[in-house]
């Protein structure tokens, strides 16, 4: 069985998939982290994450393994470990801008195709059930307003010792939601047979709860 999970940053996907995944003993795909991962390395690399052209070459040897340890979520690239830094909030929008390359896309899309064959999981995201798993068994489409998304990404970045203020990191999820949403390749849309849930004023225990009796019934 496979739940897709999609929606902007700061709707909470990640945290429920997180939890959906260890009370239906499913294995957990943070498919964000994989485009993160990305990011990081071609930073690292001196490559601009816009420029199709410097990207390209570093995909073509580029080997990605993601793996469970200590019950987190880990990407190397090439060897590389990228997991204590691909948090980092330099990331988030690099991550965004990357993605928009169809080559990286269609990478990443085969890898978590791949993954999701093997077994029962829950893959979060932006494209998952509209284009990396169109036949998803269960597909929701998680939101919130964008205020009280730059309030959950501030607390989240306080908490790793980075403060930065609330108001640039609203202009940074908009601009990101923009981007995503636009993108020529695989956008966020809202899938016509998702379940759209509106995570605002609502707890991590209610929309868990709320998924759960659609998935287990």
């Amino acid at each position: 069985m496979n739940i897709a999970i999609d929606g902007p940053g700061g709707s909470g996907k990640s945290t429920i998939a997180k939890i959906l995944a260890k009370k239906l003993h499913f294995a957990y795909l943070d498919t964000g982290a994989m485009y993160r991962a990305i990011a990081y390395y071609a930073l690292e690399k001196g490559a601009d994450v816009a420029d199709e052209k410097t990207i390209l070459p570093l995909l073509s040897d580029m080997e990605m393994k993601v793996w469970e340890e200590g019950g987190v979520q880990q990407v190397s690239v090439n060897g590389i470990n990228t997991t204590p830094y691909i948090r980092e909030n330099r990331i988030s929008m690099a991550a965004s801008t990357v993605s928009k390359i169809p080559a990286v896309r269609i990478k990443l899309v085969e890898l978590q195709r791949e993954i999701a064959s093997k077994t029962d999981c829950i893959l979060d995201g932006r494209d998952i059930g509209s284009y990396v798993l169109p036949n998803a068994d269960f597909k929701f489409y998680m939101t919130a307003d964008s205020k009280v998304r730059a309030e959950r990404r501030h607390k989240e970045l306080l908490e790793k010792g980075q403060d930065i203020p609330v108001e640039a990191l609203l202009e940074e999820i908009e601009k990101r939601d923009l981007q995503d949403k636009t993108r020529s390749f695989a956008p966020l849309v809202v899938c016509e047979d998702a379940v759209v849930i509106d995570t605002t004023d609502l707890t991590i225990e209610e929309v868990t709860d709320r998924i759960c009796r659609i998935v287990c019934k």
